[in-house]
């Protein structure tokens, strides 16, 4: 698969979006569930990938899930320590986590700042590959992820890969620290894109006017340096998942 198999949805406004994309994520992981026994998710942050959690909370087909069977991992980390309020594992957990059965020794957080590796982001992001690739079995670096979200950045990001940035051209690790972000806090752990184009589907999430232009730039396929968006897609399925706001300077609009 490579980026021009994607697939366009739009929705009416940002709360149906986040309604309709909960029960699709439901689906999907009651699917996988179903078809292998267990399900592997990869968690995105922002106001986006919140929405879609607290959706998730909301819906009562949420008892359909075996949450016992379930592997969470997460996309990328602002790396702060474990209980600041900023870091994308607390605010899954007050949105979606904390309310269903999931087993702790699934919930895959990043290292946090404050963790066995202190202040060092390559050693927390070394021992995050470390744990992906134990969980994907003998001579493989990553488990197969049914579904890996992620929300598209006004300025293109996804996870903690920003435009131009070293991060973007990083080819061989699936993990890597993140120095000199753009955006706050500037030292953050992410996937690489090399780790996002293993998952079996990519759903990328966007709603609202101010993300129009970068949805619009990164449909256009100018190149992951250029817009990292656009460079993010799944073994078997992408999924741009939008409201009318953030479709409206593309075709589909």
């Amino acid at each position: 698969m490579t980026a021009v198999d994607r697939q366009l949805v739009v929705h009416h406004d940002k709360e149906l979006m986040a309604r309709a994309t909960a029960a699709r994520l439901i689906t999907r992981i009651v699917d996988a569930q179903a078809a292998r026994g267990t399900a592997s998710v990869v968690l995105t942050g922002g106001r986006n990938g919140n929405a879609l959690l607290a959706a998730v909370a909301a819906s009562p087909a949420r008892d359909a899930v075996d949450w016992a069977r379930l592997d969470l991992w997460w996309g990328d980390e602002r790396f702060v320590p474990a209980a600041d309020p900023d870091r994308n594992a607390v605010q899954a957990r007050a949105e979606l986590l904390a309310q269903v059965p999931l087993d702790p020794a699934r919930v895959h957080e990043m290292p946090a700042s404050d963790g066995p590796d202190g202040a060092d982001p390559d050693a927390a992001a070394a021992r995050y590959a470390e744990e992906l690739a134990a969980a994907a079995g003998p001579g493989q670096r990553l488990p197969a992820f049914d579904v890996l979200l992620l929300g598209v950045g006004p300025d293109t990001h996804v996870a903690s890969l920003f435009p131009d940035h070293p991060g973007v051209r990083e080819a061989e690790r699936t993990v890597i620290g993140v120095r000199e972000a753009p955006k706050p806090p500037p030292t953050r752990i992410s996937l690489t894109l090399p780790a996002i184009r293993a998952a079996r589907e990519v759903w990328l999430l966007a709603a609202g006017e101010d993300k129009a232009d970068a949805v619009a730039l990164a449909l256009t396929d100018p190149g992951e340096q250029l817009a990292p968006a656009s460079g993010a897609y799944g073994t078997e399925r992408t999924l741009w998942l939008l409201d009318r706001t953030a479709a409206a300077k593309t075709r589909a609009a």
